[in-house]
């Protein structure tokens, strides 16, 4: 029976904490702000998400290549990218409670609190009142209270958007002024000038000497762009072909916050695509919707994602938008579709001196590719994998009462654990012998865990939070006719099946496969 509930994020922090997910980095030491250790049952997790990524793009692309370039690189590589002068935060601190936060970002939580909760909340109540014939877009089109919400939501973004274009820090800072954003920790409207901070970690190199500075790469697509021509020579591909890489990037981010939202370690997964200049349009548009059925191929559903188009572009892009997820805290961006331009190869040319150019094999012509890039952070998309996930609902106990039960309803296909092996009772050494041999036999197929302790149905239950989608239960039955009980996740429904099926039964059901058709 499904419970109606609200998830926040704490739900989602203590979760992990709990099973064994996510632990706060160094935490004996009183932790390490912003950065995380992922579990035995988070690295999993992480992997498979990785490995659904991958295996979308590359596995699934003739024309796509894999890439795993090293975080250290020539500093002259981040001059040429524009990281060096542009990759800036505007940041703000409150007088009195000593804070710093990001300008944009406390006036885009200023909307999200004051205005559009107050719009979702009069949805909810007409939807709550018309049901099924509630047509949303509808109301939002004609009830004029929602109509003037969002038309303040406008303003307020296309003048925060003007003023980070044209670098008008003054009237960022006037903009937080004249909406009274209060500090979230003192309350207190007392702000400092707007400042920008550039995001990258310095190092030095062997030498240790001013000179030898390098940087902890922000993002992990310039190790494709410096990479593109030995790609090009030695893959065999021609235009358009793509180029995918997971790696970490690190980011010295002042405002870190929401969780693993926001992070100064954090792994992205990016796909840069090389296509003729003329034609970065129609793979733009190409890739927005492949990335879109990426994502609810997991099953997520339609309304927790949206797309949203940037009004500020970067310094790079001709185009740019967001694939927005509906985390707890609102709707925030998980990945990034950009058309690049021919920007970033151009500049490594001119700097490097190195000709970054290919023929046209028809009109013998030598030309810069223009790049259309995917960029999805593996984190955020744990986060959001998990908020998807996670629910509460009413089951029957051992006495038949309903109780809420906390269940991680995680896509099988990417499940940390595919099949949990319970022998009834642990008393009886037949059970647990042969429980332990369809282990033993199961384990080879995929990841599966074998648990003797507490209560069968306490045992169900953790794993019900881990996510596990199956579990097989071994009983006297067992003993007499070899078959087993085959539990699934989700429904808590019970089958009976031959032991010898169950490699076969579980692994059809578990099978990446079934994602990557829907693709």
């Amino acid at each position: 029976m499904v419970k109606e509930q609200t998830t926040e994020l704490q739900d989602i922090v203590s979760h992990c904490k709990k099973l064994g997910y996510i632990y706060q980095s160094s935490e004996i030491y009183g932790g390490l702000s912003a950065v995380y250790d992922y579990g035995p049952y988070g690295v999993l997790l992480k992997n498979n998400i990785k490995e659904y990524w991958w295996k979308a793009m590359v596995q699934m692309n003739e024309n796509i290549v894999g890439l795993d370039s090293a975080i250290f690189m020539d500093p002259k590589v981040w001059k040429a990218s524009g990281h060096v002068d542009a990759f800036n935060d505007p940041l703000v601190d409150n007088k009195d409670s000593k804070k710093r936060y990001r300008a944009d970002q406390l006036i885009e939580d200023y909307i999200q609190k004051k205005i559009q909760k107050k719009i979702d909340k009069d949805v909810n109540k007409a939807h709550k009142r018309f049901g099924d014939s509630f047509d949303k877009q509808q109301f939002l089109d004609t009830d004029q209270r929602t109509i003037e919400r969002t038309k303040k939501i406008n303003g307020i973004l296309s003048r925060m958007n003007k003023a980070l274009n044209t670098g008008d820090l003054a009237d960022l800072r006037q903009l937080i002024i004249d909406l009274e954003i209060v500090c979230p920790h003192s309350g207190s409207k007392n702000w400092t000038e707007v400042r920008q901070f550039n995001l990258m970690f310095s190092t030095q190199g062997g030498g240790a000497t001013s000179e030898d500075v390098l940087y902890l790469r922000p993002e992990t697509a310039q190790g494709i762009f410096v990479n593109f021509m030995n790609v090009w020579n030695t893959s065999r591909q021609k235009i358009p072909f793509g180029i995918a890489q997971i790696g970490k990037a690190f980011r010295n981010e002042i405002v870190a916050r929401q969780f693993i939202f926001r992070m100064r370690e954090f792994e992205q997964m990016e796909m840069q695509f090389f296509v003729k200049p003329g034609e970065q349009k129609k793979f733009y548009e190409y890739w927005k919707e492949m990335r879109m059925k990426w994502h609810l191929a997991l099953g997520t559903p339609p309304e927790n994602l949206r797309f949203h188009n940037h009004e500020t572009l970067a310094h790079y892009a001709d185009a740019a938008l967001d694939i927005e997820f509906q985390f707890p805290f609102g709707f925030k961006e998980l990945e990034g579709i950009h058309s690049r331009t021919d920007f970033d190869l151009s500049s490594h040319q001119e700097l490097s001196g190195k000709k970054l150019q290919i023929q046209d094999i028809e009109t013998k012509q030598h030309y810069v590719p223009y790049v259309v890039e995917t960029s999805i952070g593996c984190d955020r998309m744990f986060l959001a994998t998990l908020s998807q996930a996670y629910n509460i609902d009413l089951a029957p106990d051992s006495k038949g009462e309903l109780k809420e039960r906390v269940v991680l309803k995680l896509p099988p296909a990417i499940a940390p654990v595919k099949c949990a092996v319970l022998p009834v009772v642990r008393v009886n050494k037949a059970l647990t012998k042969t429980a332990k041999k369809i282990f033993d036999e199961i384990k080879y197929s995929f990841n599966c865990q074998y648990d003797e302790k507490d209560a069968i149905g306490r045992r169900y239950r953790r794993q019900d939070q881990l996510g596990t989608p199956f579990c097989i239960t071994v009983d006297e039955q067992t003993i007499e006719d070899n078959t087993v009980t085959l539990r699934e996740r989700d429904t808590m429904k019970q089958e009976r099946i031959p032991a010898e099926e169950i490699e076969k039964i579980v692994s059809k059901r578990v099978d990446m496969s079934s994602l990557l058709k829907q693709l």
